[in-house]
């Protein structure tokens, strides 16, 4: 036998044994979740009549994490549709042990993209407080009560309107107003939030609509890390990159839904068309490896062209973009210089663009950090932000100073 041809065959024996151990590892990792999911399916499911009053909480339970110094639960409430009908939504919600002298204040923290499948819910994940890593300890040493909700249809039924502003800020201010309804929760009406990547979307548009949907509310100030904010320029600079395929499908299937005549399957490849729903019931990090072997080795695009070009498309992105705040609200924008999913540059000009119309904003630029470190890093600046806010101190304003060009990677 060849020296070439026992290499060729040690060769295939080596992909052949690491082929068997992903397929052992996969299947190992999906038994584990389908026993985990079956276990929390009671819990998640809608009792067969329950309040119509939004906010009202209908079960909690413990967590089942450790968090120092605090109580964790997982929430199930009644938050509403985008028609404005009753609907039940989940999250979490963290409360410090030591009872407060005073009203606490709140905190909303709205998660990045999660994937719209029932195991893809942060409440139902095995890491629950991931994102919240450098948050949490932050947030209860201040006293403050938490909220992270998953959004309405992720792990509840119904599907998630991804990027849909009106849902994103219902579910959020209920999910306060559940908050509220804890026993040890002890909360005054002050908030804030904070929200990361699609959280980020959510928490922007809380700044605007949180009276609209809940008056009795008052937000003291919003922070946001790579929020997915100027959608017309994400989608423009994303749309025939593996990004397109990591947001693609949940945007697909939710704005189907919210604009029932915006042309979708005319968008989309063949292959997307054929498997945007299914994509979408795929937890995020799952979608983008499936989109990394499409895009990368198959040469295959989500979006069939771009769907800034099409006019029913980009009037909803505008729809959906938030505006700048007033100068009264202020916001704290957390952005690394290498992000290669929410594209520093994209957000470098929403804080150019926002400072220009009068905004308040302070915002913190960290070199070299990407996509998916920078929501950890940014959590002690950003709860020391929020304290200052809660205490009533003006709110600084970087407006001055512009964001660093030269350090961001633009592709």
């Amino acid at each position: 036998m060849s020296v070439l041809l026992k290499t060729l065959i040690a060769v295939v024996a080596i992909i052949a044994a690491v082929m068997l151990l992903i397929s052992a590892f996969l299947a190992f990792t999906a038994w584990t979740t389908n026993a985990r999911q079956s276990n929390l399916a009671a819990f998640y499911t809608a009792p067969e009549e329950f309040s119509q009053i939004p906010g009202t909480l209908l079960r909690w339970e413990p967590l089942g994490v450790e968090v120092a110094g605090a109580h964790a639960y997982r929430l199930l409430y009644v938050t509403e549709d985008l028609q404005g009908k009753p609907a039940v939504a989940a999250g979490m919600a963290f409360i410090p042990k030591k009872r407060p002298d005073t009203p606490r204040p709140m905190v909303a923290y709205l998660a990045g993209t999660t994937g719209q499948g029932d195991a893809c819910a942060p409440s139902r994940s095995n890491d629950p407080i991931y994102g919240l890593h450098s948050f949490i300890p932050e947030a209860m040493g201040q006293g403050w009560a938490v909220v992270a909700p998953d959004e309405y249809g992720v792990g509840t039924p119904g599907v998630q309107l991804y990027l849909i502003k009106d849902q994103e800020v219902r579910d959020t201010v209920n999910s306060i107003r559940a908050l509220r309804s804890l026993p040890d929760s002890l909360t005054g009406n002050d908030f804030a939030v904070y929200g990361y990547s699609q959280g980020g979307h959510s928490a922007l548009w809380t700044g605007h609509l949180s009276k609209q949907f809940a008056p009795e509310l008052d937000l003291v100030g919003v922070a946001v890390a790579a929020p997915a904010a100027d959608l017309t320029s994400i989608i423009d600079r994303q749309w025939d990159s593996v990004v397109g395929w990591g947001i693609g499908a949940d945007v697909s299937r939710s704005w189907s839904i919210a604009y029932p005549d915006l042309p979708v399957n005319p968008l989309l490849t063949d292959a997307a068309r054929d498997n945007y729903e299914r994509i979408a019931e795929i937890c995020v990090f799952g979608t983008f490896v499936e989109g990394t072997i499409r895009h990368d080795i198959f040469k295959q695009n989500f979006f069939a062209d771009n769907p800034v070009n099409n006019s029913l498309w980009a009037q909803v992105l505008i729809d959906q973009t938030p505006p700048p705040y007033s100068a009264e609200l202020p916001l704290m924008l957390v952005q690394g210089t290498a992000d290669q999913i929410v594209l520093a540059g994209t957000n470098a000009n929403l804080q150019e663009s926002w400072c220009a119309a009068g905004s308040t904003i302070n915002a913190l630029w960290l070199e070299g950090v990407d996509h998916l470190n920078v929501a950890d890093m940014a959590g002690p600046p950003v709860a020391e932000w929020i304290a200052d806010r809660f205490a009533g101190l003006t709110a600084p304003n970087t407006c001055s100073v512009r964001p660093p060009w030269s350090l961001i990677t633009v592709e």
